[in-house]
C-alpha cells in the first residue's frame, strides 16, 4: 500500500511538471498564420475559452491544440511578428482544434490582425512566428 502511494505520488508530480513546463514562455515560434472568424455566424461554434462571440475588429487568435494548452493561453495575449517584422499583440480566445482542420503549427487569427500586417485575408496562410507576452 505504501509502495502504490508513494508511486501515484511520484506519478502524480512527473505529470504537474510536464505541464508547468509546457506552459513555460514560448518565444519566436515559427507558425503558419490563418484567418479566423469569430463572430457569430462565422466558421465554427463559439470561443472555447468564454464559450462567446467576439469582434473580428479585435486582435484575437485561436492556437492549435498543441499550443492553447489545454486553455493555458485563455484570455493571454501571444505577440506575432509578421516576416517584415511588424508586432502585434492578440489575445487566445479559442482552440484551433487538429482534428477538425487546423495544422499542427497553426495560429489562426482575426481579420484585425490581417488588416494591422496589411495583408489580403483572401491569400490564405502566411509564414510568421509567435511568443508569449509576459
Amino acid at each position: 500500500m505504501a509502495n502504490t502511494t508513494k508511486s501515484v505520488a511520484i506519478l502524480s508530480l512527473f505529470v504537474f511538471l510536464q505541464v508547468w513546463c509546457a506552459a513555460g514562455q514560448v518565444h519566436d515560434t515559427p507558425a503558419v498564420m490563418s484567418v479566423n472568424g469569430f463572430e457569430q455566424g462565422e466558421e465554427g461554434g463559439p470561443a472555447t475559452c468564454d464559450g462567446q462571440y467576439h469582434s473580428d475588429a479585435l486582435f484575437l487568435v485561436s492556437m492549435t491544440s498543441k499550443w492553447y494548452g489545454p486553455g493555458l493561453r485563455c484570455g493571454k495575449k501571444i505577440g506575432i511578428r509578421s516576416s517584415d517584422a511588424l508586432y502585434v499583440e492578440a489575445m487566445v480566445v479559442d482552440e484551433c482544434d487538429t482534428e477538425n482542420g487546423c495544422g499542427d503549427n497553426e495560429i489562426s487569427t482575426s481579420a484585425a490582425v490581417w488588416k494591422f500586417f496589411g495583408l489580403d485575408t483572401n491569400v490564405g496562410e502566411v509564414t510568421v512566428t509567435w511568443s508569449d507576452v509576459n
